[in-house]
């Protein structure tokens, strides 16, 4: 029998059903992530778009971002309402994003380039405004929806899997805009495929709102107005909105694990939008062609893969924990990238594939075991502060999130140019470009990851840890209701 078995409570248990639904709106979550940039470069191809103005409109939503997602995270932690904090907002969220991504590509015809660029810009900051309107409360209802620390991670690891399959769509968005025989251009089939994704988007986001319970929203509250006091103004609020935030900036263990994914989705990302070059370059000798076509493959291989790391870092970690569980998932991400020395072989390409399983550990355990630390994190900072901020925490850290495939792009970007490569000389590179090339692609990742594995063994959570806690937080509840019915005037 397992671990979690034997010590979880009833009443703390999450069906099968609970989690599907709860992973319903990471299907929506994960299919709006690759939409969004999975047709973008027909901005650049069909309508003259340039691409230092697709720089500026994948790059201003995250200046934006930064002010719109703590404010929504700070709102849903403080909305009452009678479906609760969270619900009516992942509902209309839901249906916001789908409507705002539809529209995104509703694109007049016959106008300039830079009617397009504002076009979509506008469109991008409002699409963005309504995901994370769905997307934050949606976070932070997992973070509640159950105290126990091994049914915390099933359920992350649920949604973790249920969401991988959305990434099978993007890639064929643009695929399925191009075919000649069905649209009379790629942007009107774009248009179709925009109306495809936010029916999917509407209907999958929408089920968690449906079909699940909050269960902290009246203590929540209670514990808001105890903090609040007797200002309840704007100005006041304010104040508190940035007090919350304060708090949540201040909590060392939750910026550790906002560092620790930023060094391990930085470190995946980066190599990622990178290690196309690599193929080219040395590899495939400056066959483009072919380098796509295995870095396909080796994508595929990665994503399906995926979905038995989630299943066995779940399982791995109702055993022995997550931090060790994610200690040793990193560990083996970083053999992958090691293989990397040898597999990448001009002379054997089919080598590639062997490393691609272990390097998907990487993201596999990242969102599964972090949102579980997360809640732990939070009953925590309950603790220390009597206030609970599901929403504050999971708006910075998906901001975090956010800057980093930014930061990653960018970064990719500079260490190309620095390498020295001239695509005009095709596979004719030079030795210190194509020495470059292969340590950045190796060893990057690999320093990353040591240095998240450093980090994530000084973050004080365990299932002993997080048991204590949460009988500390009860015995605090139960005093504190009790002197409400002793003392009703107070």
């Amino acid at each position: 029998m397992s671990q979690s078995a034997t010590t979880t409570r009833p009443e703390d248990r999450i069906s099968f059903a609970q989690r599907l639904a709860y992973g319903s709106g990471a299907f929506a979550n994960n299919l709006l992530a690759g939409a969004i940039v999975g047709m973008i470069v027909l901005l650049y191809e069909e309508l003259g778009v340039s691409l230092v103005l697709l720089g500026v409109i994948t790059g201003a939503p995250r200046f934006f971002d930064a002010i719109t997602d703590p404010i929504i995270g700070y709102i849903s932690d403080n909305f009452k309402s009678r479906w609760g904090r969270r619900r009516p907002f992942i509902f209309v969220g839901a249906i916001l994003v789908g409507v705002s991504f539809f529209f995104l590509w509703q694109f007049p015809d016959g106008r300039e380039p830079m009617f397009y660029f504002w076009y979509y810009l506008i469109g991008s900051l409002i699409f963005f405004m309504a995901y994370t309107v769905f997307a934050t409360p949606w976070v932070a209802l997992g973070y509640e929806l159950t105290p126990d620390y091994d049914q915390r991670t099933l359920l992350m690891g649920t949604q973790n899997f249920i969401g991988q399959l959305a990434f099978f769509l993007p890639p064929y968005m643009l695929f399925i805009a191009k075919q000649a025989e069905w649209f009379p251009d790629p942007i009107d089939g774009a248009r179709w495929v925009a109306a495809g994704v936010a029916i999917i988007v509407i209907i999958t986001g929408t089920i968690p709102a449906i079909f699940l319970r909050e269960r902290l929203a009246d203590v929540a509250i209670k514990e808001s107005k105890a903090h609040h006091g007797a200002g309840s103004g704007f100005f006041s609020e304010i104040g508190y909105f940035f007090r919350s935030m304060g708090q949540a900036l201040s909590f060392i263990p939750f910026l550790k694990i906002c560092l620790v994914t930023f060094l391990v989705f930085n470190g995946f990302i980066l190599i990622a939008s990178y290690g196309y070059f690599v193929l080219s370059y040395y590899v495939f000798n400056g066959d483009t062609e072919a380098a796509a076509g295995m870095g396909a493959l080796v994508a595929t291989v990665g994503t399906f893969a995926n979905f038995f790391i989630v299943a066995f870092v779940t399982y791995l970690a109702t055993r022995i924990g997550q931090r060790r569980t994610f200690i040793i998932a990193i560990s083996l991400a970083i053999v992958g990238y090691a293989m990397k020395t040898f597999a990448y072989s001009p002379d054997y390409p089919w080598l590639i594939l062997l490393p691609a399983p272990l390097m998907a550990f990487g993201l596999g355990s990242l969102f599964t075991l972090m949102p579980s630390m997360m809640a732990d994190i939070v009953d925590q900072d309950e603790l220390r502060t009597g206030e609970r901020r599901e929403g504050m925490f999971a708006s910075i850290y998906w901001w975090v999130v956010k800057l980093g495939q930014t930061a990653a792009s960018m970064g990719g970007a500079w260490l190309l140019a620095s390498t020295g490569l001239d695509a005009e000389l095709g596979g004719n590179q030079s030795e210190a470009t194509l020495l470059l090339l292969r340590v950045y692609d190796i060893g990057l990742p690999i320093l990353l990851y040591a240095l998240a594995i450093a980090l994530v063994a000084t973050i004080d959570v365990s299932r002993e840890k997080s048991e204590a806690v949460r009988r500390e937080i009860e015995r605090r509840r139960a005093k504190d209701e009790a002197d409400t019915v002793l003392n009703p005037a107070e």
